[in-house]
């Protein structure tokens, strides 16, 4: 008799299930970085509802996260106005990994290393449903825009360039 192969959970699926929200998750084999349009592509997904993370740093030295659709860019202005403050930039690269506990590719909202404050794109309430990683590359969680927010403790958002 075969053994039946373990489910690997990420820290964001584990978070989720403590949390009792429902969610689906999709594999996809991937060995780097991907962008999300190459994502959303490799699994089939509809870009409009597929996410992506993004860190950034405020002019207070506070980090700041944003979710946003995978085509749009990031308003910095706007973004900086969400949360309060009087700009943000984008943190670098090679910082992601040591500042959430994710590496680039596998960053979501859910389970960083510490609770920063997260804005998610207003776009989002409008869906029933979004994509978002799920804590690693190679993996995209499927859940309600609502339920993101709970679990990150978010709020929406007017954040991408119109």
């Amino acid at each position: 008799m075969a053994k039946k192969e373990k489910e690997i959970k990420t820290n964001a699926m584990r978070i989720l299930d403590r949390m009792k929200i429902p969610y689906t998750h999709q594999s996809y084999e991937c060995e780097e970085f991907i962008d999300g349009m190459q994502t959303a592509e490799k699994l089939g997904l509809p870009y409009e509802k597929v996410y992506k993370t993004l860190v950034t740093e405020g002019s207070d030295k506070q980090h700041y996260v944003f979710v946003l659709p995978i085509a749009c860019e990031l308003d910095l202005k706007k973004a900086a106005k969400a949360v309060g403050v009087k700009s943000v930039a984008m943190i670098h690269v090679k910082d992601i990994t040591n500042l959430t506990g994710y590496v680039r590719g596998g960053c979501t909202a859910i389970g960083m290393k510490k609770q920063f404050r997260t804005v998610v794109s207003d776009t989002a309430a409008a869906l029933s449903d979004i994509y978002v990683s799920g804590g690693k590359i190679g993996c995209q969680m499927n859940l309600k825009p609502d339920d993101l927010l709970k679990a990150c403790q978010g709020t929406y958002g007017d954040i991408i360039v119109e």
